[in-house]
């Protein structure tokens, strides 16, 4: 769900703003508190992301919120919380980000986070045919129980590794995307590649009329101390 508010400023928090009008992947990361017109709207709107575990998505988020990348991510144990906005021409969209556990024995939470989502990115690792297979399952989830109106975005990821270790075919990504009606990008948290391209054009094709915000609350269990590679 969204709420528009006619504001130029942001609450006080953490996050930054993306210019797309900049070039696709030289986007300048801004204070809160810059860039917006005068009568610029801010718009709420939630964000999910799915996939199989070790897939990066949790790298993508903190690339996209913090521009940082860590080598070794701690695996995320029910869902993280974020946000970060995107500055568009007319309005501003501020993204309530819901990170999800990739495991399985958290898949049956997952209907918690997606409900009432405008948004979802499903994350495969392009050197991993099994987490196509998944991210598949997912959008398949979506499309049956997820918002008629959400818009999905396939995100692959780890691309730094396409010339050595890709096993999922890039063509084969675009047709299942296209047949599904479904934004595709080839990512890198390790290097940044279409990440903040990634969350921009999803911002521009969500719908900035006004709208009652509905919020609801979620679990969120602290992190283990256990490690996994997720660049």
């Amino acid at each position: 769900m969204l709420s528009c508010e006619e504001e130029a400023k942001l609450p006080p928090s953490t996050t930054t703003q993306l210019h797309p009008q900049e070039s696709r992947d030289d986007f300048r990361t801004m204070s809160s508190g810059g860039g917006s017109s005068s009568n610029n709207r801010v718009c709420h709107f939630k964000l999910v992301l799915l996939g199989d575990t070790a897939v990066g998505k949790s790298c993508l988020v903190v690339r996209f919120v913090r521009d940082e990348f860590f080598e070794y991510q701690e695996p995320t144990i029910g869902a993280a919380f974020l946000t970060q906005a995107v500055v568009l021409e007319d309005s501003t969209v501020k993204f309530e980000i819901w990170d999800t556990a990739g495991q399985e024995r958290y898949r049956s939470l997952a209907p918690m986070y997606y409900r009432g989502a405008s948004a979802a990115i499903v994350v495969y690792d392009i050197t991993n045919a099994e987490s196509f297979k998944g991210a598949k399952s997912w959008v398949k989830e979506l499309q049956r129980r997820g918002d008629p109106s959400v818009i999905i975005a396939l995100a692959g990821n780890k691309a730094d590794l396409a010339g050595t270790r890709r096993k999922v075919d890039l063509k084969d990504a675009e047709e299942y995307a296209r047949e599904n009606g479904l934004l595709h990008f080839e990512t890198s948290a390790k290097d940044a590649q279409n990440v903040k391209t990634l969350f921009v054009e999803i911002a521009k094709r969500l719908p900035k009329a006004v709208a009652p915000v509905e919020r609801e609350a979620f679990p969120i269990v602290a992190p283990k101390a256990s490690k996994r590679s997720c660049c």
